[in-house]
């Protein structure tokens, strides 16, 4: 169903159960999925977040939140080495791009570079986030959507779509199948931050939001199946 595809992918996605380092077995299932996809023709770029190092709470009063925004975004590049690493492991050919230069390990974030390596067939990583603080990985994936002309932003998620409130709370929480940008802003509905929803509105790429832990559940939203909540005009 698409062709070029943004995944964004959390930190505690992919982290022990305790929310603290990886879990390999989880990092394996994830990059089963899209060496699958990247098989069968499909551009995969991915947005990796941290939260399964690093989280400014952590660092308690002590630590500006500029400071704990970097260190939040280095730690995203271990998660996008891992990741690197378990992708090549089964043969397919990826590139890490950081938006923070650290040439020695990966490259600099350069948009027409990702877009070719997109069109030779290679997954690229994005780490780092935006690479300036106040942004959050929710941002810096509707950015690089919107740089390399994705079809569609997949945010595999913990819950299985959107809800109208906390299904881990209410056992009356409904799930939409459909949403807006509008009303995901109005209803504060908690999908993405209010800038990386914007910058998708304006640019008309929609979200589909799904649970990481279904079965197949990254090649399901991209064959089209019916699956998680879409959030579009």
């Amino acid at each position: 169903m698409y062709k070029r595809i943004l995944v964004k992918l959390s930190g505690e996605a992919i982290g022990q159960d305790d929310g603290r380092g990886l879990d390999s077995t989880k990092l394996e299932r994830v990059a089963n999925q899209l060496v699958d996809l990247n098989n069968d023709g499909v551009e995969v770029a991915v947005v990796i977040g941290a939260g399964n190092f690093w989280r400014g709470k952590y660092g308690g009063n002590y630590i500006k939140r500029t400071t704990s925004d970097y260190m939040g975004m280095l730690a995203t590049t271990l998660n996008a080495l891992a990741l690197q690493e378990m992708l090549e492991s089964k043969g397919v050919q990826t590139r890490v791009q950081t938006a923070i230069e650290m040439k020695q390990v990966a490259e600099p974030y350069i948009r027409r570079k990702a877009v070719r390596h997109l069109e030779k067939g290679r997954i690229v990583i994005f780490a780092c986030g935006t690479g300036s603080p106040y942004f959050t990985t929710d941002s810096a994936a509707a950015l690089r959507a919107v740089e390399m002309d994705s079809d569609v932003i997949l945010l595999a998620k913990n819950v299985d779509g959107v809800y109208n409130k906390d299904p881990k709370k209410y056992e009356d929480a409904i799930k939409y199948e459909e949403v807006s940008y509008m009303q995901s802003i109005n209803e504060k509905l908690g999908v993405m931050d209010t800038t990386a929803i914007t910058l998708c509105m304006e640019n008309k790429i929609p979200i589909l939001v799904f649970a990481l832990n279904e079965k197949d559940s990254i090649k399901r939203a991209v064959k089209g199946d019916k699956i998680g909540t879409i959030i579009k005009e």
